[in-house]
């Protein structure tokens, strides 16, 4: 067949890649615009070295991108993480229209934060879905499904770099090849069970210590690496990132019970959390015992207090 591939960032590329490698036929790629003091996609980085034609519109509305793309005559548009919305008539251009990766098992988690929220909100499990787009969001027929655990100590960066990327790369492929074969299946999102959640942001990851260890930990675990849930200490800012749980300690909400080597343990209620990695307002991330001995941090200092 014939492949379009429009993508983004790292996933887009490993589409690109794994196309390439097993000798499919990728007519163009697809990405978004470049940004005046940003890096170059790593999508647009391949194409280029790989001297596969490369389109970056700003509209898939526009007369011009749409004769682009019929002028591609392609069998199939696999689209890897796109953040420009694409409209029917574009999306439909292709001999068998256009297919999306979404990192979560549609109906659940619509939306652009769909890893962050399931492992905020104590999930065991997730996934990814290729699926049919349609002009809503997330809504189309889905064609595909693979979960994937959300262990005990998973974070967001390990849910999706070592679980849901590649898994959704090889997903992919499969998804190509069965539209190839004529058999891939179109199946009907259910909506009584369809959630969607918008971004999660910095105003959605302040530790609250007050509540249960276990929620306070799955909301460090689901912003990190972003976007980073935070506390305060001595008015300012700070993120935390790497930590464990810990049974058996007691004090008050967000008061340091202990520092030590291995970090600083803060209470929260029914256990602690031992706070590994931290990020100070306007620096980067350091040591969670750096951090206390640089601001003076001391056992009994109540976090998020004031």
């Amino acid at each position: 067949m014939r492949i379009i591939v429009n993508g983004q960032q790292a996933f887009g590329k490993g589409v690109l890649e794994a196309l390439l490698e097993r000798g499919d036929d990728v007519v163009a790629v697809f990405c978004a615009p470049d940004k005046e003091g940003r890096p170059v996609d790593p999508i647009k980085t391949a194409a280029l070295e790989k001297g596969v034609p490369l389109y970056q519109p700003a509209s898939y509305k526009d007369p011009e991108t749409l004769a682009q793309l019929r002028e591609l005559k392609a069998d199939l548009c696999l689209m890897a993480y796109v953040t420009i919305f694409i409209p029917e008539e574009a999306r439909e251009i292709p001999t068998y229209g256009s297919v999306c990766f979404h990192p979560s098992l549609l109906p659940l988690h619509r939306g652009p934060s769909s890893i962050n929220w399931p492992i905020i909100w104590g999930s065991t499990k997730t996934g990814l879905t290729i699926f049919y787009p349609n002009d809503g969001l997330d809504e189309g027929e889905i064609l595909l499904q693979k979960e994937v655990d959300i262990g005990p100590d998973d974070t967001l960066g390990s849910i999706y770099f070592d679980k849901i990327f590649p898994l959704g790369v090889s997903a992919m492929l499969e998804a190509a090849d069965l539209m190839k074969s004529g058999q891939a299946p179109r199946i009907v999102q259910d909506e009584s069970k369809a959630t969607y959640e918008s971004w999660c942001k910095a105003s959605d990851a302040e530790i609250d210590w007050s509540k249960s260890v276990e929620d306070v930990y799955n909301l460090i675990r689901g912003t990190n690496p972003q976007p980073g849930a935070w506390t305060t200490h001595k008015g300012a800012t700070v993120k935390v990132f790497d930590s464990a749980k810990v049974e058996g300690v007691e004090g008050q909400p967000g008061e340091v019970t202990a520092i030590g080597d291995v970090g600083v343990t803060v209470a929260a209620r029914g256990g602690a959390i031992l706070v590994k990695r931290v990020r100070p307002e306007g620096a980067g991330k350091i040591a969670a015992g750096e951090y206390a001995c640089d601001s003076g941090l001391a056992v009994g200092d109540i976090l998020g207090a004031g």
